[in-house]
């Protein structure tokens, strides 16, 4: 069982909500609040600003995209919220669990929603799904940080990130994260990359432990009504990216029943014989999808192309991965093409890797498989593999530092720190980065802690629901939702699986130029799957049939409308 430190009780009322912070959905689609003090901003501004970077990194929030209109809406939501940081036994460092309980609180229904954030994100980085469906409901929404968020420590001032986001010196305060024998030279250290805890391997209990946590801050919050239980309390787990992996991950393990249904969303889930992990096709992706997008594959796609030409990066890869004996083609165009079929045959289907380009033009391949590298061989900041490492620039000062809590990913680079090492002097420096990563992959203790990672089978009658889309470039279905439910289904079980034509992603790419266009927002089909898990455990209805969402279509050029979605009904 896990253990829980002090928890810190706040009220959020008066133009300060549980939601968005009082921003409503206007402030979190535009700029951020300044702080008053920009060096030593308050707990309040703090978590307004983690709210606000939470929504704006998971939702489209543009005119265009439809939210607050064709689908979803931000109401004023005042509650209260307990937060604190939850130790499982054998963990060195917390994950931060918080409970939302709103003032209206539906205590006939007596509903729990327990969220994962998404990616590495910090503590509200489920809001935009889990929140949004499930506060103005008069549901409870737990969240956890499943071991990662963006309490980052940096030794060049020895501060880390207090219970309430404020930075403070070890010593002074509990931090979310403490490093042992951390030096200026180790760089700036983060959670999930640095630990030593290897936390994907606890994503589940980390959402069981979240769990736990809101049916304990629902006894302190509504004493009359107490106790909630596991039997008086329906509890739904839901979360997207890693986080849908994660309530996954936390079906399989819930040996006591704790929950009563499941949906997750563009799931990054992974069962041992079957599909892909992530670290598997992503640092393939990162070394040779830039060397295929020179081919007319790639014509047209949104930041594969400047002009309608190729990148010259693009052909330097090909010739320095025919310098390394990784592709044997001499010519660009053939080189592309050995590099399309390489990924092909490993299993990418073209829609997935249309989009994964956008990926490549981010850097997120490699930035990506830095952190997981750093954290499935537990190393700390000072030993991460390939020689990277997280520094911050001089002229980052303690106005950047100041908001990391608020709005780092938990991966870096981002908000004042870069992403070091990996390089050399060549015409493709980044290169011996990413095949040092690659290579990993052989490692056989890279792979061990990858096998820790893999999903259990849920009890028989969990209803669970899995939505993906198809056009996913960056967990592909083909990859994580697909085999998952397959091997659910072999075992048989009766998993829901929603694939959604033209959704990729991240709904926050849909703003950008030429992206939007083609592709279709994920959150309203994670929002249809929540009702419909909520109707059959309300009225008993019947769990909604497999749909391949035949009838939607990309946004275009105009607005978002209920017809380009066609929701299951």
């Amino acid at each position: 069982m896990p253990t829980f430190g002090d928890i810190r009780c706040t009220m959020h009322r008066h133009g300060d909500d549980l939601l968005s912070a009082g921003l409503g959905l206007r402030g979190l689609a535009g700029l951020a609040t300044p702080f008053a003090h920009p060096f030593s901003p308050t707990a309040a501004e703090l978590r307004r600003r983690a709210i606000h970077s939470s929504w704006k990194g998971i939702a489209d929030l543009d005119p265009l995209g439809g939210f607050g209109d064709v689908y979803g809406a931000v109401p004023d939501v005042p509650g209260r919220e307990y937060t604190t940081f939850a130790r499982l036994p054998h963990a060195r460092s917390p994950h931060r669990v918080l409970v939302q309980v709103p003032d209206a609180f539906d205590r006939r229904k007596r509903v729990l929603v327990v969220a994962a954030s998404s990616g590495s994100r910090g503590i509200y980085g489920a809001i935009a799904l889990a929140g949004c469906w499930g506060l103005p409901k008069g549901f409870a929404v737990a969240y956890t940080d499943k071991g990662a968020g963006s309490g980052y420590v940096d030794p060049a001032d020895g501060t880390g990130v207090a219970l309430d986001g404020t930075r403070a010196r070890t010593g002074d305060a509990v931090l979310e994260f403490e490093p042992e024998g951390l030096s200026v030279d180790d760089g700036i250290a983060v959670k999930h990359a640095h630990s030593g805890d290897h936390p994907e391997a606890d994503w589940g209990r980390h959402v069981l432990d979240a769990a736990r946590f809101g049916l304990a801050m629902l006894d302190r919050a509504m004493p009359e009504d107490a106790p909630f239980t596991a039997q008086n309390t329906i509890i739904i787990a839901t979360g997207l990216s890693n986080g849908g992996g994660a309530v996954l991950r936390a079906a399989g393990d819930d040996t006591m029943g704790l929950l009563d249904a499941v949906v997750a969303v563009a799931p990054n889930v992974y069962v041992e014989g079957h599909g892909r992990p992530l670290y598997d096709y992503a640092s393939e992706a990162s070394v040779l999808l830039p060397a295929a997008l020179a081919a007319p594959l790639f014509d047209e796609v949104p930041f594969a192309r400047v002009a309608g030409l190729p990148l010259p990066a693009w052909a330097l890869r090909g010739a320095a991965l025919r310098a390394h004996g990784r592709l044997a083609a001499q010519s660009p165009v053939a080189q592309a093409d050995e590099a399309l079929a390489m990924l092909r045959a490993g299993g990418w289907q073209d829609d997935a890797l249309r989009v994964a380009a956008t990926s490549v033009s981010l850097d997120l391949w490699r930035t990506i498989t830095v952190a997981y590298a750093s954290a499935y061989l537990r190393r700390g900041a000072g030993r991460m593999p390939g020689g990277f490492a997280y520094r911050a620039p001089p002229l980052a000062g303690a106005t950047l530092r100041a908001t990391w809590w608020a709005e780092g990913s938990g991966v870096p680079p981002g908000a004042g720190i870069v992403l070091a090492g990996g390089t050399d002097l060549s015409l493709d420096p980044t290169l011996p980065g990413r095949l040092s990563l690659r290579d990993l992959w052989q490692d056989d203790t890279l792979r061990d802690a990858v096998r820790t990672t893999a999903a259990a089978l849920p009890r028989d009658n969990l209803p669970i629901l899995v939505v993906q889309g198809t056009h996913d470039g960056m967990i592909p279905l083909a990859f994580s939702a697909a085999p998952y439910v397959a091997w659910l289904r072999a075992a048989g079980r009766r998993p829901v699986f929603w694939q959604v034509p033209h959704a990729q992603h991240f709904d926050a790419f849909l703003a950008f130029p030429g992206f939007g266009e083609r592709h279709l927002p994920l959150l309203p089909f994670g929002f249809a799957a929540l009702d419909r898990a909520w109707q059959h455990l309300d009225q008993g209805r019947a769990l909604p049939e497999d749909a391949a969402v035949r009838d939607a279509r990309p946004r275009g050029a105009g607005r978002l409308t209920a017809g380009a979605l066609a929701l299951p009904g």
